[in-house]
């Protein structure tokens, strides 16, 4: 008899047609940790040279709030488990990409509704409801983005499951799809193919459900995916410098108009504020000034403002006794008729802002909340939520002072119900000059037009050094140099930095303008700023210079003009 030959066992490939809550946060988990280990190399795909990659970090840590909840979650309902992810995405979203990715998660568990098991078809359409969700969370919709890799998933979703494939079938031709649209990016962003990167967004997006497609494989050991920790929780960024405001001891409010001649207006400020005064605002020019501030000593206030010039309409109020008053009558309305606390009816602001210095500029300025972010830490939409809430007004108008945090601001007002409206400042010059132009005696929609229309008066240049090589259009860049950033675009690079700074001033047309003010960095000392502010000086000698210590990181120099 012959022996016979014993087989050889083949591995079947996976079939699973239903998902439950359980098998959904599984999943979920996976694409997060698959997401946070290619971190840096999503970072790496930056279309200019500057050190500030991020969209990797942002979309790892919108998952890493997403996913703080379900991680020992043992809801079995899907419809349930992709709620609780949308909602905590939302709120943990940090950066355009972030935002993005949390409206594709929310639109997601619109899709799936309330069910507690999901199929193929159930899925196709999820993802078609992810898609409108995503299109739907920016203005002006822009292909070769995350947006066009959202959309190419929810049409290989969609003829998976009309073809009949089970959900193991169904994702490999999402994931195939995702691949496809991100290698495509470059041919529809100019920009892209230049740097010879794909666009970032839509990289993350696809590391993340590539991540998704390990784990229904089968592929990576659970247990650790599983034990992927969250992200600490986060003190709210507005208070973390433990700034106490005069308000909350009360105090006075003074306010009075100062005639006289050479009146230094930053100077003045800053002397007040280191009298006590909270709130500060100084504005005019060097003939008038309109002096705002709270303190607990407005004698002092006053005698240094005599020994400047002549004080007009001055008016103090003492805000212990408006306190006192209102809490009186406060009192009384609620003994004959109770009702909610309502916020105090005055207007607020609420700014981003990255550097010590420049957080001295804004509170100088009488900002009501500050939020520790801008580059390579975009703050999330809780965190500026948090500031919202916590000031006392029902209007608030937001200054991002980063073009990768307004999607994020512009979230905020369908989680409150105060009046919110965000100024689109790109960057921190543009945000002082539209806190300078902020009314207190004006009401919302005039501050809030005002506000926008001083913003696009100011051209901010940044100065920073390339973290790689790359050309775009004729320019050629190479890592370590000098690279001059004109409103958020690259316009010069060189070995020396005089020479940077002369070029990128020039591309500016500064001759046009009056104003600088240069912003220096947390490793420039004032001794550098000062040299580089005379040497401009030198070139350009019409020019009014105000050297001042923004310590922001990564920027050597940021010049504001006007």
């Amino acid at each position: 008899m012959q022996e016979q030959l014993p087989r050889t066992r083949r591995l079947r490939p996976r079939r699973i047609s239903i998902f439950d809550g359980q098998d959904l946060r599984k999943a979920i988990l996976a694409g997060a940790a698959w997401l946070e280990e290619n971190r840096e190399m999503i970072n790496a795909l930056n279309v200019f040279p500057v050190p500030d990659g991020d969209t990797g970090s942002n979309m790892s840590a919108t998952l890493k709030s997403a996913i703080k909840n379900i991680l020992t979650n043992e809801e079995t309902s899907a419809g349930a488990i992709a709620a609780r992810v949308a909602h905590d995405a939302l709120m943990g979203a940090r950066g355009n990409s972030g935002v993005i990715l949390s409206q594709t998660l929310r639109g997601l568990a619109q899709g799936l509704g309330n069910k507690p098991t999901f199929a193929a078809q159930d899925l196709a359409v999820a993802f078609q409801e992810a898609e409108r969700l995503a299109y739907r969370a920016v203005i002006k919709p822009v292909e070769g983005t995350i947006l066009t890799v959202v959309r190419e998933t929810a049409v290989a979703a969609t003829s998976s499951a009309q073809r009949g494939d089970d959900l193991v079938a169904q994702w490999q031709e999402i994931v195939v799809a995702a691949r496809q649209a991100v290698a495509r990016t470059p041919e529809m962003l100019p920009l892209l193919k230049q740097a010879g990167v794909v666009d970032a967004g839509g990289q993350g997006f696809c590391t993340f459900l590539e991540g998704i497609w390990r784990y229904i494989r089968g592929e990576g050991e659970t247990d650790q995916i599983l034990s992927t920790p969250p992200l600490p929780a986060a003190e709210p960024s507005h208070t973390k410098k433990g700034r106490v405001s005069v308000e909350e001891e009360f105090g006075y409010e003074v306010v009075f108009l100062l005639r006289g001649q050479n009146l230094d207006v930053a100077g003045i400020r800053q002397a007040i504020i280191d009298m006590g005064g909270v709130s500060t605002v100084v504005a005019g020019d060097e003939k008038m000034l309109k002096v705002h501030t709270h303190t607990l000593t407005p004698g002092k206030i006053l005698d240094y403002g005599v020994s400047l010039g002549s004080l007009l309409d001055i008016n103090i109020e003492n805000l212990q006794e408006q306190s006192l008053t209102y809490a009186a009558e406060s009192a009384a309305e609620h003994a004959a008729e109770p009702e909610e606390p309502e916020a105090v009816a005055h207007i607020a602001t609420v700014s981003v802002v990255s550097g010590a210095g420049f957080e001295k500029v804004f509170q100088g300025l009488g900002v009501s909340a500050l939020v520790s972010g801008g580059q390579t830490m975009n703050p999330s939409i809780e965190e500026l939520l948090d500031a919202v809430e916590q000031v006392q007004a029902r209007q608030i108008i937001i200054l991002p002072n980063n073009s990768n945090v307004i999607l994020s601001a512009q979230q905020v007002s369908t989680l409150t119900q105060k009046e919110i409206y965000v100024v689109p400042s790109k960057t921190l010059p543009q945000g002082i000059a539209a806190l300078l132009s902020f009314n207190f005696e004006a009401d919302f929609a005039t501050n809030c037009k005002t506000m926008t229309e001083a913003m696009a008066n100011v051209q901010t240049a940044e100065i920073t050094i390339a973290v790689r090589s790359v050309q775009i259009d004729t320019m050629q860049v190479r890592e370590g140099d000098y690279i001059g950033v004109i409103n958020g675009n690259l316009a010069v690079a060189g070995s020396r930095a005089e020479q940077v700074i002369h070029d990128t001033l020039q591309r500016m047309n500064i001759d046009n303008y009056e104003i600088v003010t240069l912003y220096y960095g947390q490793h420039i000392t004032n001794e550098q700023a000062q040299e580089t502010a005379q040497k401009i000086k030198q070139k350009h000698s019409h020019l009014e210079i105000e050297v001042v210590d923004g310590g922001q990181p990564y920027y050597a120099y940021i010049l504001s003009a006007e």
